[in-house]
């Protein structure tokens, strides 16, 4: 009996021994998400682990945007299932959302992963997105998540983080007003072979965290590595959907890119402010009603109105992100001064000196021609607005388009044959300055709202602004018809005619008071069509006033 006792303290020790191994087991690796024979992701799992990596159990927040790549490590997809995915590498963009659960040591995960560069051209789709859900187990730093399609209409915290991120919203509206429309993204997310994927296949994922470096970390928040395996096996037990394939991807500093976006906005503000002062710059230039009526007021309607779509744009992005609302806004302001209050302004100018003889009936007039030019630039504005919501795959052409306002005003010099009507410093400073968003848009490699670089089409974009340009310069000192040949050109009418008048007497010049020579034919008199004489100096800059007669008041031609 005394040996008893001892039997049964030993069966309760390798009981309850058995026990803290079910329900303790070791740290080498997760168990593994769906029950399979040698799961290749464990296997890689309990390679990455570093025991000496782990250090003090102390909760990581692994919530933020996370930029990296994805590759298949046998570079290529083997699988028959979905052949479609051909490439074997390209770059994804992760977004997570951690919570804190009331289990110790397990946060739960939302998140979206976008994969780029998947199909070839042939299949027209930007990308593939992948809603995902799952537990980060922080003492070892090891996430596993699954694929969660949603409800239409569901509302979590991982979407509020969304609409509060600048980097996610920031490049959700750039691919939005730059790239694809919503209608154009829902056709080709149901003509993607991952809109079939997504029925057939259960998405795995199972990633190791690490901490970055902080030589690497050019931040005060830390920053963290994804290291995992993505899995697809198939609904019906039928092998995998595609081949394994790797993620690698470090978080994103959004202080530097609040930063980049800041200095975007201040480059923005500067911009303007150099336009206002060209407009000034030029506005005085042409401050007469003759200097007026030689600009072509469709050159200075189609910058307002391009000023008026970025106002809308800045505003818009402003209002998206919470936390650049002052920047943006900022920037949109000094938009909305330069085209409603500088080039309207010079707009309506334009206007009343095309239209001398309605200058003096009374203030019913005024107000009818205002109402005119501002009901058609407004109509124009918004017309333009639907024409590039339904061609919005070919915004890029309407972008040369829309920078071709110096085409109006060759034209205008060559018909109306005007001397000088812009200053040059205008001509340049506007044509660099247009050039600044675009450029950083489509041109800069780190730009803030993640597009693509397209060098060939920064390069077309900017020889065309130039070729404008140096047609005006040498219309500015050659000649408004200096590149079309003689033989083609209309008449003009020539001020140094011979006069059918006596010309044994002296006349005096209306302008000067001063008497004229006309016995002796020099290029020092002029003749009007109205056959009244002055000193060429003293029409020529009367003309630069007014195209009228000094003496009848009729219409001058130009000299």
């Amino acid at each position: 009996m005394g040996t008893l006792p001892k039997l049964t303290s030993k069966f309760r020790f390798l009981y309850w021994f058995c026990a803290a191994l079910v329900l303790f087991p070791t740290a080498a690796g997760l168990r593994p998400l769906r029950e399979r024979a040698r799961s290749w992701g464990d296997e890689w799992l309990f390679v990455r682990k570093d025991e000496s990596e782990l250090g003090p159990f102390s909760p990581w927040n692994i919530t933020g945007t996370y930029r990296g790549t994805w590759k298949f490590p046998d570079s290529a997809n083997s699988s028959s299932r979905f052949p479609e995915f051909r490439k074997s590498s390209g770059n994804s963009v992760i977004e997570l959302v951690s919570t804190q659960t009331k289990i110790t040591g397990v946060h739960y995960v939302q998140g979206v992963i976008i994969f780029h560069d998947v199909f070839d051209n042939e299949h027209n789709v930007g990308g593939v997105q992948i809603r995902v859900e799952g537990v980060f187990i922080w003492p070892f730093r090891q996430l596993r998540m699954v694929a969660n399609s949603g409800k239409e209409g569901d509302s979590s915290q991982e979407e509020d983080y969304i609409l509060s991120n600048p980097y996610h919203m920031l490049g959700a509206f750039s691919s939005q007003v730059f790239q694809e429309s919503p209608r154009d993204k829902l056709w080709r997310k149901k003509h993607s072979p991952i809109y079939e994927m997504e029925k057939h296949c259960n998405i795995e994922i199972a990633g190791q965290i690490s901490r970055v470096s902080s030589s690497h970390n050019d931040g005060d928040r830390d920053r963290y590595q994804i290291e995992g395996l993505m899995e697809s096996p198939s609904v019906d037990d039928d092998g995998d959907c595609f081949s394994p394939l790797i993620l690698n991807a470090t978080s994103v500093n959004v202080e530097v890119y609040y930063n980049k976006a800041v200095n975007y906005t201040l480059m923005v503000t500067f911009v303007s402010f150099l336009q206002v002062l060209l407009l000034i710059r030029q506005m005085e230039h042409s401050n007469t009603q003759s200097g007026a009526a030689k600009v072509s007021i469709l050159m200075i309607g189609q910058q307002a109105i391009m000023d008026a779509y970025l106002c809308l744009l800045h505003l818009t992005a402003g209002i998206l992100v919470e936390s650049l609302f002052n920047a943006f806004a900022t920037a949109a302001f000094f938009k909305f001064v330069v085209f409603s209050i500088f080039e309207m302004r010079y707009l309506l100018a334009i206007w009343k000196a095309n239209r001398p003889t309605n200058s003096g009936e009374g203030w019913e007039t005024m107000r009818r021609e205002l109402s005119v030019l501002y009901s058609r630039f407004y109509g124009i504005l918004l017309g333009g607005i639907l024409v590039m919501y339904e061609f919005h795959n070919f915004l890029r052409p309407i972008l040369l388009l829309m920078y071709s306002f110096w085409i109006p005003q060759i034209t205008t010099n060559v018909i109306r044959d005007s001397r000088k009507p812009l200053h040059p410093h205008y001509i340049i400073g506007m044509t660099v300055t247009r050039l600044a968003i675009p450029l950083y848009i489509f041109g800069c490699p780190n730009n803030f709202m993640r597009i693509e670089p397209d060098k060939s089409w920064c390069i077309c974009l900017s020889l065309f602004m130039g070729l404008q340009a140096s047609i005006l310069l040498l219309q500015h000192y050659l000649g408004s018809r200096w590149f079309i040949p003689r033989q083609i050109l209309p008449e003009k009418y020539s001020y140094h005619r011979r006069s059918d008048q006596d010309t044994n007497h002296n006349t005096d010049c209306v302008i000067c008071m001063t008497a004229i020579d006309l016995t002796q034919r020099s290029n020092d008199c002029m003749v009007t069509p109205c056959d009244h004489f002055f000193h060429s100096g003293c029409l020529q800059r009367w003309m630069d006033i007014k195209m009228e007669c000094p003496t009848c008041r009729r219409p001058l031609p130009p000299a």
